[in-house]
Parts: C-alpha cells; structure tokens; sequence
C-alpha cells in the first residue's frame, strides 16, 4: 500500500537559497521580472505586446470607461503575477510590492460581483453569458489562478483579504456546480481550478473544496457530453469558431471518464494540471485506483512522450501531446507552461510515493527547459522551445513557423512569462520534504533551512557544488542531540557516489527508492560531504525517436548541452562527433557571465569540395577535423540570433 507518511514542504520564508547559479534566477524574478511584467500588464511597456490586464479589472470596477482587451482567459495572467509577487514578498519582504499587490486586490474586489463571480472578460462583454461556454471561455480557469494567488498572498503575509475574495467566488461557483439536483453537470474546458481548490482545502480544511475539485475530476469524461450539450443549448455559437470543438475530446482529456485513462493526451498543459490535481486528491483520500492511474499517466509520459529537456507535448497542433516516440526536434512545441505543469505532477507524485525518479524528472525539467525559456536578462521569452533551429526556416516554413527565435519581450498569449516567475520564485518549496522523523534532500541547492523534527529544532546547511562540481557539504545543527532519518537522494546521473559523516567514510550504505539513508542520532553540529560523481557523458535516445538515430547529445549531470552558431559557424547539420572524442569540460568566464562548456573532436564537410550540384553519385564526403564547442542548453539563443542543435550525428 501507498500513503504511509505525511510530509511536508519547507515554507519560503524557512528557506534562504545561497546558490549562486540559482541567485541569479531568483534575484531575476525579485528585481527584473516582477516588476518588468508589472510595468506589462499596465501598458507601460513600448513595443510589446499590449496586455490591458489591468485595465480590464478597472473597467469591470467601474473606475474606467471602455471595451475588454485580450484574450478571454486575460484575467490569468494578473493572477500568476500576484502568485509571483507573493512568493517574492514572502522570502524578501517589501513595502512597495506588498502596495501594488493591494491595489490589484483592490481592482479585484471592486470587479467582484455580489453574488461573488469575477471574471473581466463576461462582465465587461457578455454579464448575460456566464457559465454557458466552459468549453472554451475559461471562466473555471481564470478562477483556479486566482485561487492560487490567494493562497499565496495569505501564507506570505496572514492577510486573508484576497482569500476571502477567493472564497466568496468558490461558494458561488459551488452554487453553480455539482452532482445536486439543479446544479449544471459542468467542468473546466482548461483544467487549473481542481489543484488550486486542492491548496484552498490545504489552508483552510473545509471539506467542501476537496469535494468541489473531486466533483470537477470525476465528471470529466462521462457520456452524455456536456460541451455538446452547453454547445447546443446556446444555439452552437462558437468564441473561437472552428478551432476549440474541431480539436476533439482527447484535447480536454474528456474522451474518457479520468480513472479510465491511461494515456498523455491531448493538450499537454491541460492535462498535466489535471493530473496534478488528481495526484492530490490520490494522496489527501487514499485513493489508490486513482493514485494506479496517475502512475500510467507519468510513465507514459516520461517513457515515451518527453523530450530531453523536460519538454513535453510535441505537436504545435493544439499544443498537444503527439503519438509514442514522435519527438521531432525542429517542429517541437514543448510548452513552457507544459513544463510547468510537469514539474507540478512530479512534485505530487513524489509526496505520495518518495521515489527519487521523481525529483529526476523535476531536475531534469528545471535545469532545462524551464531555465531556457527565459533570457538571461529576465525580459524575453520562448513560448516553444525547439531542440534544432534554423532561423530562416522558422521564418519561411508553416511547419516551423510556431518556433519564434530570438526570445519574444511578451505574446498575446502570455501563459508562459508569469508561470516561469511563479514556479522560479517558489524553488525553495522543492528542495527538502520531512515528516516527523524523516528529511528527504531532493535538490541539491545551497541554502539554510529551519524546521522542527518531532518537537526538536533542526537546522540544516548545504553548501553545493553541484551539478558542474561532485562535492556537497551539509552541517546538521541541532541544540540537543535529535534522531531522525536523513534521506540524501542520488540522481540517476550519477556514477558513483561517497558518503562521509564527520570525515569519516560511511561503509554500510543503506538506500531506499533512490536515496541514502543516514538513520542516526545528530549530535549538534555533525558534517557530512557527498560525492556525486557525474561526468560528462554521451546519451542516446530510444531506438523509435526517428530524429535522432545515428545521433547523440551530451549531459553533464541533469544539464543538457548544445552547439550554437555562435561557436561553432553556421550549418551545424555538416557537424560530426568523433565516436572515439574524450569530452572536455571547461569554465569559460567571459561567455554570458561565465559557462561551463564541453569541448569535443568532431568533423565538418567541406561544402568546396562537393562543388554546386544539388545531387552527386557515388561520392563520399570530405571532412575536415574540427574542435565542437557544446553550451548548457539553458544558455542558449542569448547572443544573438543563430542556429542551435542539441542532437548531434556521431561518426568514428
């Protein structure tokens, strides 16, 4: 059986992060990306795409005069601000932030309807139409994301203003919705709202809310089907005619009733919220056929459906999942936001489960495509994010044309920037989870960390120099000597590993689903050096990925390489890696603040050779011996506009 423990997650505040490749992320977000997309989301930026965010929240308030602007979901995208800001307000407190975090609230309360509905879009458009196009108008959506927001702001700051806000609209909607005779049989068309009334549950603990995101849950898929039904019902008008209902039923994972499905499907980031939510309400319950369903889900996707990256959702076609191995490199989609939410699933799975498989997927998925879609500069974007460019077939291609290289300052559709800052300002909760005699380390970032073991203060220091160094140095401070389990996880990277407590070198290790276990009593002030050997190495793909037989790419620990033009001069198909080449790793300071780069033989073709036929028979290329220079994947496209491959062809 599952469900043996109760963990938790450190709260922000309890965490400093002393990392100084991840600083930089987190002080992106604190200095540059929330106020950057504040200033967005207010129109005060020239040359981007126009928000209007903010004023349609002050248009509904009746504080401004004029039309609703943007996409219908539009609203979602202040609501992850307000996530962000949150998170950033509770390890970094700060007056002026907490002020326009209020006037937000504000705008919000005064759009708020009496009977507690809030939505920009419907009651600036359509007041006469709420509740009658799940399918495609998001409302549920919009109201997940303000639930998430506040939940946020209330653990940052105990200010439950915007939770009751909150809370008011989740009592409206429960009025809405349900199983009761009355009630409409709906559901999401975008899932989001059954993991936020899952956190909603978590602070509050009133059942209600578990029950209203399990009633969401558990009615999706079933026959007679209610879009055909709401589509009917309001004369088979469309807001988006032609796209939405054309995509099916595996678009929405509504073709089969959830404890049914097997198989990724579908619009890659609506299910990885759903399934989220479904790990959740496994591990709150104790459901084990639905916890049995979430395990399919995972390992279809991570076995058969995800990019090295942490990628998933391969088809620019409804931003979908595509078929087993269909994981083409230059026409991949791989949502940033898809990212996101597979970092959510994992993170789940672990709390129920405590396999360190899946904070591998959680630290591949991080160091990778999530760090890659933002610029080095905290101000553009990849929505896409391709494992090959060639920019001018991006340009001149349909099939490529979703690829948008450089980084974009903002999109029309703006899902992914806010969700990049509100996951990167919450890392602190993904390092450590403990229970009452247990300390899982699941990501080995530098940081301090306080917490009570079963009545006892522990703290708990770690100084790493991990992924692109082996040592990681941890201190367990108590006041009194404490006993408890100390879980050190080994990531599937490495080679080998060594444990020393007090400069002594353990013998007799003890490991358990992926992690070491240190069962002990600390006394104080004991020491500990783990050596996690990775190396940088060559990996392969599954023999069924069409793109990539023949080819390789290379891993240093979770960090993911690629040849740039930058360094490496255009056409990067002509390259070759030596089969028999040694990989060298080497700092390089003056690349973009300073990179750690792999160096290898390799061979390009001399094109002056071939001569200007399109076509020759029996010829064999000439090579020419070259020296491949390979950056981190996360580091990509941040000098200039240029080719880019992460698979390269291996010849001896």
């Amino acid at each position: 059986m599952s469900f043996l423990k109760l963990l938790n997650v450190p709260k922000i505040r309890d965490i400093k992060i002393n990392s100084d490749f991840w600083n930089r992320y987190i002080n992106l977000i604190k200095e540059v990306v929330v106020p950057y997309q504040w200033d967005i989301l207010n129109d005060k930026v020239d040359g981007v795409e126009k928000s209007s965010a903010i004023r349609n929240f002050k248009i509904a308030a009746g504080l401004e005069q004029g039309d609703f602007y943007g996409m219908v979901f539009q609203d979602s995208d202040v609501y992850k601000w307000l996530e962000a800001a949150s998170y950033v307000l509770e390890s970094h407190y700060d007056e002026e932030l907490d002020r326009k975090i209020n006037e937000v609230i504000d705008l919000i309360e005064k759009a708020q309807w009496d009977d507690g509905y809030i939505n920009t879009y419907f009651t600036i458009k359509e007041p006469q139409n709420r509740w009658t196009n799940l399918q495609e108008c998001h409302e549920l959506y919009c109201a997940g994301h303000l639930i998430e927001a506040a939940v946020a702001y209330y653990n940052a700051t105990g200010n439950d203003r915007l939770l009751n806000i909150a809370k008011k609209f989740v009592d409206h909607i429960n009025s809405i919705f349900g199983p009761e005779e009355g009630k409409l049989k709906g559901y999401p068309g975008h899932q989001e709202i059954e993991l936020a009334l899952i956190k909603l549950y978590e602070v509050t603990k009133e059942e209600g809310y578990l029950n209203l995101a399990r009633y969401f849950i558990e009615e999706r898929g079933k026959d007679p089907y209610y879009f055909d039904l709401e589509w009917e019902k309001r004369g088979r008008t469309e807001h988006w005619p032609g796209l939405i209902r054309n995509f099916g039923r595996e678009y929405a994972q509504t073709h089969l009733p959830v404890r049914k499905q097997r198989e990724a499907v579908g619009h890659a980031v609506r299910a990885t919220y759903m399934y989220s939510a479904m790990a959740d309400i496994a591990r709150i319950t104790k459901d084990e056929e639905l916890l049995d369903t979430c395990k399919a889900l995972f390992k279809d996707i991570v076995t058969r459906k995800m990019y090295i990256t942490g990628g998933i959702g391969a088809s620019a076609y409804a931003e979908s999942f595509s078929f087993e191995y269909d994981l083409p490199n230059d026409r991949a989609y791989a949502e940033t936001c898809a990212s996101v939410g597979l970092i959510f699933f994992a993170h789940r799975m672990f709390l129920i489960e405590q396999s360190s498989h899946y904070y591998d997927i959680i630290e591949q998925t991080l160091y990778n495509n999530i760090i890659a879609s933002m610029s080095l500069d905290g101000r553009s974007y990849f929505y896409v994010n391709p494992l090959e460019v060639v920019p001018r077939a991006c340009e001149k291609r349909h099939d490529t044309q979703h690829v948008k290289v450089p980084r974009q300052r903002w999109f029309g559709c703006a899902c992914c920037p806010p969700n990049v800052a509100r996951l990167l300002s919450s890392i602190g909760k993904y390092v450590y989870a403990h229970s009452a005699n247990e300390l899982y380390v699941n990501l080995y970032i530098s940081n301090e960390y306080e917490l009570n073991m079963n009545g006892d203060e522990v703290k708990i220091y770690i100084n790493s120099e991990y992924p692109f160094g082996d040592n990681v140095f941890i201190k367990i401070d108590t006041k009194k000597p404490v006993y408890f389990d100390l879980k050190l996880r080994i990531p599937k990277w490495c080679e080998s590993f060594k444990v020393y407590i007090n400069d002594r070198e353990e013998g007799k290790i003890v490991k358990e689903k992926g992690y070491i276990v240190l069962s002990r009593i600390w006394n104080g002030n004991d020491e500990i050096l783990l050596k996690l050997t990775t190396l940088p190495k060559k990996i392969r793909s599954h023999p069924r990925v069409r793109d990539n037989i023949g080819k390789i790419t290379i891993m240093k620990g979770p960090i993911l390489y690629c040849l740039e033009e930058a360094d490496n001069g255009p056409n990067l198909h002509e390259l070759f890696i030596s089969k028999d080449s040694k990989l060298e790793l080497k700092f390089e300071p003056e690349i973009l603040n300073g990179l750690y780069v792999i160096y290898a033989d390799g061979f390009r073709i001399d094109e002056e050779d071939f001569g200007d036929e399109l076509y020759r028979d029996e010829y064999e290329y000439k090579l020419l011996p070259v020296k491949l220079k390979f950056i981190p994947y996360y580091a990509w496209a941040n000098r200039g506009k240029g080719e880019m491959r992460v698979w390269i062809s291996e010849i001896r």
